[in-house]
């Protein structure tokens, strides 16, 4: 599916309540308070996927991001858009519900969203979906502490935020 930039957000005050709804594109243009979801999805073997956003993305074009990641819509929940978004993104429908890790506040590396990350446990291998993703692979938690320390302008700016908050939660399954 194509971005939609007149797609409906809801908008959230300082507390994560719903004040009211706007498309997207004004959303981001005003810098209002909205939510998404991130979920990191992990193999057998401990290695977590990420993927390199597609070069159509209007935010972070060409660079690498969560497994899977998305705005929740006017009217959904988080755990519902994780769902959705690794449907969507990657075509993986997993065993187990995503687990909640932890929430982001909304701040200025998420772009005004609050977060909540999530841990999904699957194997691939995985539909992306073209429109939204241009490859991704399997990295060790360790390559993507050294990239990340490395060459963090090859990221979306919410992924060390979320890279941090998960890191040690990964492997252990501990939320």
């Amino acid at each position: 599916m194509a971005q939609n930039l007149e797609e409906p957000f809801d908008v959230v005050d300082a507390h994560d309540r719903v004040t009211g709804q706007a498309p997207r594109r004004e959303v981001h243009a005003r810098g209002w308070r909205h939510r998404a979801v991130h979920l990191l999805v992990v193999n057998r073997a401990g290695r977590v996927f990420l993927h390199q956003r597609s070069l159509a993305k209007d935010l972070f074009p060409g660079a690498w991001d969560s497994s899977a990641a998305g705005h929740v819509g006017a009217g959904e929940d988080y755990d519902g858009t994780a769902l959705r978004e690794l449907e969507e993104e990657l075509g993986c429908r997993p065993a187990r519900a995503p687990q909640r890790l932890f929430k982001i506040k909304a701040c200025a590396d998420t772009g005004r969203e609050f977060v909540w990350v999530y841990r999904v446990e699957a194997e691939g291998p995985f539909t992306l979906q073209a429109d939204e993703i241009a490859r991704g692979d399997w990295f060790a938690p360790a390559e993507i502490d050294r990239w990340l320390a490395e060459r963090p302008a090859d990221f979306a700016s919410a992924f060390a935020l979320v890279w941090r908050g998960a890191r040690s939660r990964l492997t252990s399954g501990a939320g």
